[in-house]
């Protein structure tokens, strides 16, 4: 691997092409986080209703993304799968191995990325939804050229977000269909045991905040209590009681096999993708 020059830390500007909400979520976790101060990031939106959001925290506005890529050490690419190639391919002549390039384009492989850049110091990224709330999930896989040091950088920027693993990318597919679609199982989760309270007589508004705390404080348990899920779930499950009486229906329904096709299918839809 051929050398090259590490992104000086305490002071390197980073720089954002596409101006979205994702783009936002990120943004702002870094800010907010105190990580660096928002008179290094910038970016170029294309609304005025961007431009608004993203000045409403300091962040610096450029007309172009070619002055985003200038001004920037590293630039991360924020963009719809779709025009993420010739976005890449437009700002190529500026995209030097000097700046670290970063894609949290869905789908877009690092092969694909490497080659439309014209070179491989890039770093692939995969973000879910609750970044907006300073909770993603997020799993990164580093380019031929990348560092170790590049990595550790992208893994603090992201960990402002939530938390960030490294994974091979051949695992993306199936990261997809876990943490990727899986904010949309618990949505339906959430609905589905809010309707059973109103069904058992809750007020809807009840119903709802009980179910998303429910759902929320029994996520803090499964991360912080060190026991296997199965274990907490036999926790309140006591012998002859409510708990065991609805577990029991939802094995009758196929509850975690259905969990289980879901991640699968939504893998395997995102592979299909990627080939196309």
């Amino acid at each position: 691997m051929a050398c090259v020059a590490p992104i000086q830390t305490d002071t390197f500007k980073l720089g954002f092409i596409g101006a979205g909400k994702m783009a936002e979520s990120i943004a702002k976790g870094i800010v907010h986080s105190g990580i660096m101060p928002a008179s290094r990031i910038c970016t170029a939106p294309r609304s005025s209703g961007r431009r608004d959001a993203f000045q409403s925290f300091g962040i610096k506005i450029f007309e172009s993304n070619q002055q985003v890529v200038e001004d920037s050490d590293v630039v991360v690419f924020s963009l719809k799968p779709q025009v993420v190639e010739g976005v890449v391919l437009e700002l190529r002549p500026q995209l030097t191995k000097k700046k670290l390039l970063v894609s949290v384009a869905a789908g877009v492989k690092l092969k694909d990325l490497q080659e439309w850049a014209g070179h491989s110091r890039f770093v692939r990224v995969m973000p879910n939804t609750p970044a907006a709330v300073g909770k993603a999930a997020t799993v990164m896989s580093l380019g031929k050229s990348a560092t170790e040091e590049d990595g550790e950088l992208i893994a603090n920027l992201f960990g402002a977000i939530g938390k960030i693993w490294k994974a091979d990318e051949k695992y993306f597919d199936a990261v997809t269909g876990l943490s990727g679609s899986g904010p949309a199982y618990i949505f339906l989760a959430i609905e589905a045991l809010a309707d059973g309270g109103v069904a058992a007589g809750l007020p809807r508004e009840l119903a709802r905040n009980l179910a998303s705390q429910t759902v929320l404080g029994a996520a803090e348990m499964s991360i912080g209590s060190g026991k296997h899920p199965g274990q907490l779930k036999d926790d309140v499950a006591s012998p002859g009681g409510t708990t065991i009486a609805g577990i029991h229906e939802l094995e009758k329904g196929g509850f975690r096999g259905i969990l289980i096709n879901a991640v699968v299918a939504a893998a395997k839809r995102s592979k299909d993708l990627s080939a196309n």
